[in-house]
């Protein structure tokens, strides 16, 4: 990868470990992806929305972290919309086997969400 790819995480506040986890991972040198991430990591003021939108323009690409709490995490539902009407790539990658909820937000329609492994993630950054 001759440039890293700017990405924005998309995830439910409840889901912070596996922001955390995902950005540490892009770290490890013998990781085969790398990236810069835009992710909102601390709440914004009454105006967030517009400073968010600015943020996911930026960017290459939104990994949506897809757990149980996705459903509920409005933020999150909103980011992964707005990605989506900019144009920005979308991927869904489940933060887990054992938390995977049984049916996907009507905001992720038409995204893959695949399980977490290096492969797909790299998979998902060379396209972008």
């Amino acid at each position: 990868m001759a440039s890293k790819n700017r990405i924005f995480i998309a995830f439910a506040v409840e889901d912070k470990w596996a922001r955390d986890y995902l950005v540490g991972q892009a770290k490890n040198e013998k990781s085969p992806f790398e990236f810069v991430d835009m992710s909102v990591k601390e709440p914004w003021d009454e105006q967030w929305k517009t400073k968010c939108r600015s943020r996911i323009k930026s960017c290459d690409g939104t990994i949506a972290l897809v757990s149980k709490n996705t459903k509920n995490a409005a933020g999150q539902l909103w980011e992964i919309k707005t990605s989506k009407e900019e144009g920005v790539s979308v991927r869904g990658i489940y933060t887990t086997t054992d938390d995977r909820p049984t049916s996907v937000p009507a905001e992720l329609t038409g995204i893959s969400v695949v399980g977490w492994t290096w492969a797909n993630i790299k998979a998902f950054l060379d396209t972008l």
